[in-house]
């Protein structure tokens, strides 16, 4: 059976002090849900996110950190010689939000 993305699920997501909270997500494709967390515009983790809908990034570094919401996006297998992947990937769903320390 071939997955169909006609439409790129979407979620909110929000701020609690340090904790990023997901809302429910519309038109999951079922795949892999991940959190993209950057510490300075570098990404630093991308820790799963579908078991659980919130998370709090135990960094203490002082600067921003900036979340959102991926799920992975497969085409095919097609990988380079060094094993990553050509056309699948993780796409962002879900608006950004920030905090500094």
């Amino acid at each position: 059976m071939e997955q169909k993305y006609e439409t790129l699920p979407k979620a909110e997501i929000r701020l609690e002090g340090r904790k990023v909270i997901r809302g429910d997500v519309a038109g999951d494709w079922g795949l892999r849900l991940q959190w993209e967390v950057k510490h300075n515009g570098k990404v630093v983790a991308t820790p799963a996110a579908r078991a659980d809908v919130s998370y709090e990034h135990p960094g203490k570094e002082p600067g921003m950190y900036e979340f959102v919401l991926q799920s992975w996006q497969y085409v095919n297998y097609l990988k380079q010689p060094d094993g990553q992947f050509v056309n699948s990937k993780f796409v962002e769903i879900s608006n950004k939000v920030t905090y500094t320390i």
